[in-house]
């Protein structure tokens, strides 16, 4: 299927009205939106320079936002958006984003930041075990968010940043781009249509072959950098270079099946109209112990919906992948001409259909014949971030709002926490904690260190 033709269909199907807030409906579009960037690494400013919306921005940050040289039309109505302030506890980050938004302020502190009047909006881009207390502390500060996802830590956490966004009446949207691609809107359609017949089984992969770095002896924190803050709620230890890439440990992030997992869960989610698991088991392994950091390198998590079975798997060493090739198909963070690193497959009865995060292809069931389709779409982060300025603009709940954003994360932690005790657990959405097994429940929440515990989690 053609891009143009595929776009029409979508239009049709009122995709567009789904995932996108037009020029029309939008309220005080040429009030300059002033935001503040809480963690100016490389995702923070990357984030922060497509929010901003310049093409030069846009083709510096993204280039496969564009194809053909041509930027896709949304991307191109002004947004009138400052990067108005800059925040970090490693100077250096914060001089690197000072490098293209000359003007904003700076801020050691986040606190400050957030008392900033000026601004009206924040993306929290943040070593993951920092994105909840941010997030509820800048909405009751009055500010909109962005958070990057995961955007918890914790399962507890998630039902706190519900309730603050509730409370507060904030517009917060999870970094989950999935979630503004057309591809995967039309995906959504077809599934919940029919048009695939009855999914009973979904499997999501995730495979890298990421050798890591070999571990080095701990140090002294670098000139510009506040350890103590950086570490904030999670255990006090010594500097160590290797923790400054958080990815790799557990005491900042939930590892390969949070990393990458939320995002493709997230689209499931989306694609089958679901919300949570009612159980799950998982099992993983370390087996590379030579590289920095203790994130499992393989791990496997069966989850049981009410009307489906969901199987994910995550793997370090190999960065094959599985699923089928079409020709010409691009497939997202493909290195050769046969991997295909990270996709979701849902198995119906009259077809299979394949996503990743920047295309699809159907597959007819053999016997019933059919034509099969498949197309390339660009990156969606650039929409995304256009989506969240017209949300804030329009005060219009974002697709990917915080209970989307909360729900993909939660199916990562479920995992770990069975991974963790061994055995299949029970999930009660309403009591939002695993049914009759304390042991389980104990992990819905890492107490935070003092005097770091800004936000008051039970």
């Amino acid at each position: 299927m053609q891009r143009r033709e595929f776009l029409r269909k979508s239009a049709q199907a009122g995709a567009a009205a789904w995932t996108a807030v037009s020029a029309a409906q939008v309220r005080g579009a040429n009030d300059r939106l002033r935001i503040g960037l809480i963690g100016c690494g490389g995702r923070g400013r990357f984030d922060a320079r497509l929010m901003r919306g310049a093409p030069e921005d846009i083709q510096a940050e993204a280039p496969d936002s564009y194809r053909n040289g041509a930027m896709d039309p949304r991307l191109k109505e002004p947004r009138n958006v400052e990067i108005a302030a800059l925040c970090d506890v490693y100077e250096s980050k914060m001089t690197a984003a000072k490098n293209w938004a000359p003007q904003a302020r700076t801020y050691p502190d986040f606190h400050a930041l957030l008392d900033d009047k000026d601004i009206d909006a924040v993306i929290i881009a943040t070593p993951d075990h920092w994105h909840a207390q941010i997030a509820i502390l800048a909405c009751e500060a009055g500010k909109d968010a962005y958070v990057e996802k995961p955007v918890m830590y914790r399962l507890a956490e998630g039902k706190a940043m519900r309730e603050a966004v509730r409370r507060t009446k904030r517009i917060v949207q999870a970094g989950t781009q999935h979630h503004s691609a057309d591809h995967i809107v039309e995906a959504a359609r077809m599934v919940q249509s029919g048009q695939i017949g009855e999914v009973r089984f979904v499997r999501v992969w995730n495979y890298m072959n990421s050798p890591g770095s070999p571990p080095v002896p701990d140090g002294n924190p670098p000139a510009g950098l506040n350890w103590d803050a950086w570490l904030g709620p999670a255990p006090k230890v010594p500097f160590n270079q290797s923790r400054l890439y958080f990815r790799s440990f557990m005491d900042y992030n939930n590892g390969f099946i949070s990393d990458y997992g939320i995002h493709r869960f997230d689209t499931v989610h989306q694609v089958m109209g679901a919300e949570a698991p009612l159980k799950v088991s998982s099992a993983g392994f370390r087996f590379e112990r030579s590289r920095a950091g203790d994130i499992l390198d393989l791990q496997q998590a069966t989850f049981e919906y009410p009307k489906f079975i969901l199987s994910w798997e995550g793997c370090l060493y190999n960065g094959h992948g599985l699923g089928g090739r079409t020709p010409g198909m691009r497939y997202y963070n493909m290195r050769g001409t046969d991997d295909r690193p990270h996709g979701m497959a849902f198995y119906g009865t009259e077809a299979a259909l394949f996503v990743d995060r920047i295309g699809m292809e159907l597959y007819p069931e053999p016997r019933g014949g059919g034509r099969g389709m498949h197309m390339n779409e660009p990156e969606p982060t650039p929409l995304h971030t256009k989506y969240f300025v017209d949300n804030v603009r329009a005060r219009k709940e974002p697709a990917a709002n915080i209970d989307a954003g909360v729900r993909a994360t939660a199916v990562a932690c479920m995992g770990n926490v069975a991974c963790w005790t061994g055995r299949k657990l029970t999930w009660s959405d309403a009591q939002w904690q695993f049914l009759r097994d304390a042991e389980a429940n104990k992990y819905l929440m890492r107490p935070y260190r003092k005097p770091w515990d800004l936000t008051k989690i039970a």
